[in-house]
């Protein structure tokens, strides 16, 4: 079979596909094509991994790579074993498409991951991790990393939280948004009766929260409670928490002991410590 000619190389950071890949940097446009920019090693790298695997648990489409002159041969060897084609393009075109300030030799172009949150309640997961208005990137990113390296099985983001699909997002994951199911844009109340229906218990934090999470550890050590049972973390906004009347609507609130003088952890902080709880619980004895 005679191989497809590859495409010259891009060196007019003006043109049409120029400008359309650059314009992803922008929630409408990336609404609109249903496509969001992956930049640098990692995410790249994952990216590509998981688009080459059949088996990955999160569904992953590439359109294409481009590679800038610095770019390691390695990664348009793994787009060609993926079956994703490889577009090389000048320093000046890479800066012009990317939206990291410091542009990376590496981008690619992926269609949108996110899947239902039906899909993902059917398939029995047992912990899940829900961002309630969770306006911050960098805390987005965070918490899908912390999802995906405790071995949660989804992450929910409600209506009003920031965009998954976001560049900053994308490369605070430093990859796991495609190793982790992700839902979005789901309005919270709709997201609590869906746990309740599905038989997962949401389990919102709070600084006041009536059960405390080291008690709940000792209950998993002991062979019950909350955390032996299909949950999910319910996580509010940075600056302004949970409402109250958003809070009443989960099952139980849950605090995260505090031996020290910190007045309290950042959203992040306290996910990852109650996703590893989770993991704690489930660790075969």
């Amino acid at each position: 079979m005679t191989e497809r000619p590859e495409a010259p190389e891009l060196t007019n950071p003006r043109t049409d596909q120029v400008r359309k890949v650059a314009r992803l940097s922008g929630r409408s446009a990336r609404r609109a094509a249903g496509r969001f920019l992956v930049e640098g090693h990692g995410p790249v790298t994952e990216l590509l991994a998981a688009a080459a695997d059949p088996g990955s648990r999160v569904r992953v489409a590439v359109d294409v790579l481009y590679a800038g002159p610095d770019a390691d041969p390695a990664y348009a060897a793994a787009a060609r074993r993926a079956g994703v084609p490889v577009r090389t393009a000048t320093a000046e075109v890479m800066a012009a498409m990317a939206d990291a300030v410091t542009p990376q030799p590496v981008l690619a172009v992926a269609r949108h991951v996110d899947v239902d949150l039906a899909a993902l309640l059917a398939d029995g997961p047992r912990t899940l991790a829900v961002l309630a208005q969770v306006r911050d990137p960098g805390n987005a990113g965070t918490v899908v990393r912390a999802a995906d390296a405790s071995g949660a099985d989804g992450v929910v983001l409600t209506s009003g939280s920031v965009d998954v699909h976001a560049p900053k997002v994308v490369r605070s994951t430093a990859g796991s948004l495609v190793h982790v199911p992700v839902v979005v844009d789901v309005p919270y109340a709709d997201v609590v009766a869906a746990c309740r229906a599905a038989g997962v218990r949401t389990l919102a934090t709070a600084a006041d929260g009536a059960l405390d999470l080291d008690d709940l550890q000792d209950e998993a050590l002991g062979g019950g409670g909350a955390l032996l049972a299909p949950h999910a973390w319910v996580l509010g906004n940075e600056a302004w928490g949970l409402p109250p009347a958003d809070a009443a609507l989960a099952d139980a609130t849950v605090r995260v002991p505090i031996a020290g003088r910190a007045e309290s952890l950042n959203l992040a902080m306290a996910a990852t410590v109650c996703l590893y709880a989770s993991a704690r619980a489930r660790r075969p004895r």
